[in-house]
C-alpha cells in the first residue's frame, strides 16, 4: 500500500513505532497533488514548501517522544472558508477583496495546535451555495472518479482531495449538505457533527465544520481535535470529554429508520434507493429493527427556506461596491436578486420555516436510534452545472435528504453504499438524534464492516 493510501490512523501509529515518518508521508502526498491536481483544481492557497517545513518539526517532536497532539504530522486540508492567518479568504468569489485573514478560525487553531501538516486550504463555489465546485474565483473543481462530473460541493475541493489521496484529513463545513453531498458523490465519509459541536466563527445557525475521510475511524480521530472548545462561537454546546474512538458496538437491538422519500424535491433514482434498501437490509441482518420513516419535509417549508436564504444572500450581495457584485456568479447572482422583490412578511415566514422544519425532522426520527435514508436523490451532474436543475429557481431540490438535520442541529454521517452503473459512488446517510454524534459514528463504523468490498480510490 502507498503511503498516500494509509489513514491517519495508521500515520499515527507509524509515526509511534517509528516504521513511517512525517516527511515521507508528506512528501508523497505532495507527489500525488502534483500529479492530480492539474486535473482536479482542489486547492487553493497550496504551499509545499510550509508543509514541507511542518513535516520537518512533527517528525523531531515524533523523534523527541513529544508529538502536539493526536494529529501530529499527519497532512491535512482545510476549506478555505476556514480562515487561516495570513491567507485571504476569498469565499469562493471573484467579488471578495482579497485580504490576508488576521487569524486562524477554531478549526484551523485546533489543527495546528495538534501539530498536523496543513497543505492546503480547498475550493469551494461562491459563497458555499451550491452543489458544485463551480466558481467565479477558482478553476471549476472535478469528480476523481469522472472528470466529466462535479464532486458536489460546497466542499468540493475537500471531497476531491480526500477521494484523490491528497492526505487522509479534510475539513469541510455544511449548513445544507455541503459536507454530506460530495461525501456521497466521492465515496468518502463525511460528518456533519450536532450543531455546536465544533466551534465556528462566524457562527450562524445551521452551519457546522465537521471531517472528510475515508475512514470512519479518521473522521472521529478528528472530531477529536476539532470539538475541543473556542470561545469564539457563543452558539457551541459546553464542553464534552467524549471517547471519540471508542466505536466498537453491536447492532442488535438497534431501532433503525428507512427514510427513502423525502416527500419532496427531485425523484429518487432506483439504483439510489436499491444501494440504500440494501445497506438497510445488513442492518436488519445483523439484528437491527428496521421501519420505514414517513416524509416529513414539505413543499412550502423548503421554498421558506429558499426564500429566506435568498434574502440573506441579497443582503450580502447589496452591500457590495457595483463593479464588484458584477463579479459573482451568475447563478448565484440571478438566485438572490430574486429576493429584491421578497416583502418583509415573506421574509419572516421563510425564516420561520427553519424551527418548523426542525421540529418536523426531531419528531419524525424520535422513535429512532438512527435513521438510514439516501445523502441525494440523483448522482453527480456535471461538472460546469451549478445544481442538477441548473436552475436558479429551483436551487434546492436536491438537499431535501440532508437540509432537516441542518436546521434540527441532528448529527448526520456519509458513507459510500454502492455504485452507479457508471461507477458513481452512492452515499447513505445515518442520522440520529441531537447531540448522539457517537451513536451516529458508531452506526457507520459498524456498517462499514458489513458493505461490500469497496472499489479502489480514484488516484489517477
Amino acid at each position: 500500500m502507498e503511503l498516500t493510501d494509509l489513514t491517519a490512523v495508521d500515520l499515527v501509529a507509524g509515526y509511534r513505532a517509528g516504521t513511517v515518518s512525517p516527511v515521507e508521508a508528506t512528501e508523497a502526498v505532495l507527489t500525488r497533488i502534483e500529479a492530480r491536481e492539474p486535473q482536479l483544481h482542489a486547492l487553493y492557497a497550496y504551499d509545499a514548501a510550509s508543509a514541507r517545513s511542518a513535516a520537518k518539526q512533527s517528525e523531531a517532536r515524533w523523534h523527541a517522544g513529544e508529538p502536539l497532539g493526536p494529529i501530529d504530522g499527519v497532512p491535512l486540508t482545510l476549506k478555505e472558508n476556514i480562515a487561516t492567518r495570513g491567507t485571504p479568504v476569498p469565499l469562493g468569489t471573484a467579488a471578495t477583496t482579497l485580504t490576508p485573514a488576521a487569524t486562524d478560525a477554531p478549526a484551523a487553531a485546533r489543527v495546528r495546535e495538534s501539530g498536523a501538516v496543513l497543505l492546503a486550504k480547498t475550493t469551494m463555489p461562491d459563497y458555499g451555495m451550491l452543489t458544485s465546485g463551480l466558481s467565479s474565483f477558482h478553476t471549476a473543481t472535478r469528480n476523481p472518479w469522472d472528470l466529466s462530473r462535479t464532486p458536489g460541493g460546497s466542499s468540493a475541493g475537500a471531497t476531491a482531495a480526500a477521494a484523490a489521496g491528497y492526505g487522509p484529513l479534510h475539513v469541510g463545513t455544511d449548513i445544507g449538505g455541503s459536507i454530506r453531498l460530495p461525501a456521497g458523490w466521492c465515496g468518502l465519509v463525511g460528518l456533519k457533527p450536532s450543531f455546536g459541536r465544533v466551534p465556528v466563527d462566524p457562527p450562524f445557525l445551521g452551519r457546522v465544520a465537521g471531517p472528510l475521510t475515508r475512514t470512519v475511524a479518521d473522521t472521529a480521530l478528528l472530531m477529536g481535535v476539532l470539538s475541543a472548545p473556542d470561545a469564539r462561537d457563543h452558539l457551541s454546546l459546553p464542553p464534552a470529554t467524549l471517547d471519540w474512538t471508542a466505536l466498537e458496538s453491536s447492532l442488535r437491538g438497534l431501532r433503525v429508520g428507512l427514510h427513502l422519500d423525502p416527500g419532496v424535491g427531485l425523484p429518487v433514482d432506483p439504483q439510489i434507493t436499491a444501494a440504500v434498501t440494501a445497506a438497510a437490509t445488513l442492518f436488519e441482518t445483523a439484528g437491527a429493527d428496521v421501519s420505514p420513516v414517513d416524509p416529513f419535509l414539505t413543499r412550502e417549508l423548503l421554498d421558506g427556506l429558499d426564500v429566506f436564504w435568498r434574502v440573506r444572500a441579497w443582503s450580502d450581495l447589496l452591500a457590495l461596491p457595483e463593479d464588484r457584485r458584477a463579479r459573482v456568479l451568475p447563478y448565484i447572482a440571478t438566485w438572490a436578486s430574486s429576493a429584491a422583490s421578497v416583502s418583509a412578511l415573506d421574509t419572516y415566514r421563510g425564516f420561520a420555516c427553519i424551527d418548523r422544519m426542525s421540529t418536523a425532522a426531531i419528531q419524525a426520527t424520535s422513535a429512532y436510534d438512527v435513521v438510514l435514508s439516501p445523502v441525494c436523490a440523483v448522482s453527480a451532474p456535471a461538472f460546469d452545472a451549478a445544481s442538477p436543475t441548473n436552475d436558479p429557481a429551483r436551487p434546492f431540490e436536491h438537499i431535501p435528504f440532508t437540509v432537516p438535520y441542518n436546521m434540527s442541529g441532528q448529527p448526520a454521517v456519509a458513507l459510500n453504499c454502492g455504485y452507479t452503473t457508471d461507477g458513481i459512488p452512492i452515499g447513505l446517510q445515518i442520522a440520529g438524534p441531537r447531540f448522539a454524534d457517537l451513536a451516529v459514528l458508531r452506526a457507520a463504523a459498524a456498517y462499514e464492516q458489513l458493505r461490500p468490498e469497496q472499489r479502489p480510490w480514484p488516484i489517477g
